[in-house]
């Protein structure tokens, strides 16, 4: 049966709309497999014993809030999180630290990124 052309057009309207979807999801992705290296390389170096060059406690803080902005916008796209990953603990967090950021402790921030994070690649 045809419509007019309506059923075609329609799927391509999904196709276009299926990939812009994709697009977005993959840049966050991206996004948070580049701050996942660099919480990997600021907890490596305390492991490692490196020099205490610490990085500044806002660049923590900032990687975190980060990544919880990037679960947020994943969530909302559909996309499920990795196994051992919640996105509502990611935003949870998110939302903590900016509006809690006089109760922060820095302890906790760095046990946050060296322990709970996957590690880039899991």
């Amino acid at each position: 049966m045809s419509y007019g052309g309506l059923k075609a057009k329609l799927d391509d309207d999904i196709r276009r709309d299926a990939a812009v979807m994709d697009r977005k999801a993959a840049k966050e992705l991206l996004h948070i497999e580049g701050w996942l290296e660099r919480v990997h390389v600021i907890t490596q170096r305390r492991e490692r014993g490196k020099p205490r060059r610490r990085p500044p406690s806002g660049s923590r803080r900032s990687l975190m809030m980060k990544l919880g902005e990037a679960a947020n916008r994943l969530s909302r796209l559909g996309v499920l999180a990795p196994d051992g990953v919640e996105w509502a603990l990611a935003v949870a967090n998110r939302n903590f630290i900016i509006h809690q950021y006089d109760e922060i402790n820095r302890e906790l921030t760095r046990l946050t990124l060296s322990r709970d994070l996957p590690r880039p690649g899991c």
